[in-house]
């Protein structure tokens, strides 16, 4: 099966949790705080990889998850950073954040590596905290957490060459007598139901084409198979439109014609721009009064390059190739969209990720968020110096001027995970 599109869940290792920790050794007193930093998490890498060509690996797997960053040690000691966790995926793919819109990345070359999620920064060991005042602290940081994303992952084939058409145009015989190609071949439409992809080789110059399912009228709108490959030749230079110029089942070929690309301009106007050759396919089957009125009629819009052929017949072929061939060499690579990337650090966070603030039904001010869950797995609430350090980071991190701005008065309860108290001005 020709998996083309999948929604997933991505998250980045967690830092680990820094060491509280005493140097200890024989005939060494009082040899103070020697707690290590906790590792960073691991990242998640996402890999363009040129043999894979589908996103079947995300079928029935949809939640990736990085290993975290182990915990500080004793004796000044680091903890192991968490692995990458690297996702292979085809060439072409392109990697959209569902909860912002916005596209994150377009990998378009074989080994292309980006990080899509960035592992949580370990947390600090209770060594960094001392100073001349306090020379025993008795806590350490948690590590930050990773980064986590809702993605939508779709393919689109890299492929130089669009073949566009009705089903039944016959672009599948074409494909197959212009490359090496072997799509299967009936006389029903809808045979193909994937995209298939050929190499047309011609002396030094060589080039992919992709024999797009069968577009029908609305197919922007959902209609059919088009709806679900168009975005397969949103990346080719060229299109190669073909259309059964004998009417056997009663079509109208230039109606025909005109429906593809009014389909093509509502999926993405950029598309019906891009330079086309006309293939009135099927001349062995039409009399030369139909074929010199479908060609008139296309040149009328503006249309110079026709071809009139018979792909069954292999009449015509060679001299389709070679203006394929010679527009292909002309015509630079399409650029679709320009990439958006997120340059903010996970551990950098602003003050709507930190925590936010609601009232419960009991009256108290509930604080959650990324803020209020590394601070308290950070303080040790039994020894003062870290119960300053909380009360200091709750000024630092702006906790106190949003509850005032959230309405609370003194002797409010204020509830922080487990821990509740009254808030005092």
């Amino acid at each position: 099966m020709f998996i083309d599109h999948a929604k997933i869940y991505v998250k980045a290792g967690d830092g680990g949790p820094g060491c509280m920790s005493f140097h200890t050794e024989k005939f060494v007193t009082n040899g103070g705080p020697d707690g290590g930093d906790g590792g960073k998490g691991g990242d998640v890498v996402f890999v363009a990889v040129a043999k894979i060509t589908t996103l079947q690996s995300f079928r029935f797997k949809h939640k990736f998850v990085a290993p975290d960053g182990a915990k500080g040690m004793n004796r000044k000691m680091y903890g192991r950073g968490g692995e990458d966790l690297e996702i292979a995926v085809p060439v072409g793919t392109v990697i959209r954040d569902i909860d912002t819109d916005k596209i994150i990345a377009d990998l378009t070359e074989d080994g292309q590596r980006v990080v899509i999620a960035k592992g949580g920064e370990g947390g600090k060991g209770n060594m960094h905290y001392a100073n001349a005042v306090r020379q025993a602290p008795r806590f350490a940081r948690a590590g930050m957490p990773g980064e986590e994303k809702n993605l939508y992952i779709e393919l689109k084939l890299i492929a130089d060459v669009g073949l566009v058409g009705f089903p039944n145009a016959g672009k599948s015989t074409l494909l197959s007598v212009m490359t090496a190609a072997k799509p299967k071949i009936a006389d029903y439409p809808f045979t193909t139901l994937e995209p298939v992809l050929g190499v047309v080789q011609d002396f030094d110059t060589s080039f992919v084409i992709a024999d797009i399912p069968g577009i029908i009228e609305n197919a922007a709108d959902g209609a059919g198979l088009g709806h679900d490959f168009l975005r397969h030749i949103e990346r080719t230079r060229l299109l190669i439109h073909v259309v059964d110029v004998s009417a056997a089942d009663g079509r109208d070929p230039i109606d025909d014609f005109n429906a593809i690309n009014d389909e093509l301009v509502k999926f993405n106007p950029d598309l019906a721009a891009r330079p086309q050759i006309v293939v009135a396919n099927k001349c062995d089957a039409a009399s030369e009064e139909e074929i010199e009125m479908f060609v008139d009629e296309v040149k009328a819009l503006g249309y110079e390059d026709i071809f009139v052929i018979s792909a069954a017949g292999r009449i015509g072929i060679q001299e389709l190739k070679d203006k394929t061939t010679e527009l292909y060499k002309k015509l630079p690579p399409v650029v679709i969209h320009d990439v958006i990337t997120d340059e903010k650090k996970v551990y950098t966070l602003e003050k709507e990720d930190q925590f936010t603030i609601k009232r419960d039904d009991s009256g108290a001010f509930e604080i959650t968020g990324t803020w209020a869950k590394v601070t308290m797995e950070s303080t040790n609430f039994d020894d003062p110096d870290s119960l300053s350090y909380f009360q200091r980071s709750m000024i630092s991190a702006g906790v106190i001027d949003a509850l005032r701005e959230a309405g609370i008065k003194e002797g409010d309860t204020v509830r922080i995970g487990d821990l509740e108290f009254d808030f005092v001005e």
